[in-house]
Formats: structure tokens, sequence, C-alpha cells
């Protein structure tokens, strides 16, 4: 189980396969993940409620199968200048097949290490969806 971290729609979701054919996901790497729990947006989103704003701002739904890059791992990972990066939580953002984000935003502090991780695919977009509170 995976939080993701961009307003897609998602809020929980469940890794189902790894495209390094690797064991175990890194940061960086592409999965395929199902939407597991929906985030729900604003009081309008609930049952009975007037959801026609909350349904455009979600992009997914409960058991979609998408694409997904891992962003933080609870495993330690040790860079090549020494650094180890343990994060609290496993987090994703999800994507589509071309590589770009669904959603807009991006809500995470992690964003500074992974223009220095291996995940290249991250980097041309990372700081344009980017939200951290930083002022930028």
């Amino acid at each position: 189980m995976l939080n993701c971290i961009d307003n897609s729609g998602a809020s929980i979701v469940e890794c189902v396969a790894n495209l390094r054919m690797k064991r175990h996901a890194k940061i960086g790497d592409r999965i395929i993940v199902v939407v597991q729990k929906q985030r729900n947006f604003g009081e309008g989103s609930g049952p009975g409620g007037n959801s026609s704003s909350a349904a455009a701002a979600n992009k997914v739904r409960r058991g979609d199968i998408r694409h997904a890059i891992v962003v933080r791992t609870a495993k330690k990972l040790q860079r090549k200048d020494g650094m180890v990066v343990r994060f609290d939580d496993n987090a994703c953002v999800l994507i589509n097949k071309a590589g770009e984000p669904l959603g807009t935003r991006l809500n995470s502090e992690s964003w500074l290490f992974l223009t220095h991780s291996t995940s290249r695919a991250v980097v041309p977009w990372i700081k344009k969806y980017v939200n951290c509170g930083t002022g930028d």
C-alpha cells in the first residue's frame, strides 16, 4: 500500500506490478497500481451531496488500474555521496502511459531528493507541479 501524493483523486493505492521486473520497487521506479481508496474533495463529494465540482476533480476512481512512479520509500537508500535517506511512508505519483502526471499538484517535501535520485523521468515536470509550501 502506498500513499498517493498528487491531486488526481486517489488517496491510497496498491502496487500490483513493478515494470523493472525486480522484486522491490525503489525511488524512481515505474509501477502499476490499483486505486484502493478515493480522496474526498469538499463536503459535496459524499453520498447524496452535489458532487459536480468534486467529480471534475477526481480523475481516478476506486478500482482503476494506473501507472505510477515511486517517490518515497520506507526502506533506507544510500546515495553516492554517502547520505542515507529514509522516509516515514511509501508514496507515489500517478502518471499516464506517456509519463506525465495525472494530477496538477504534488504535495510532498521529498521533491528535492527526487532531483538528485536516479529517476530522470520525474525531473522535467517536478518543479512545475510541486507544492511544498516554500513560497515559490
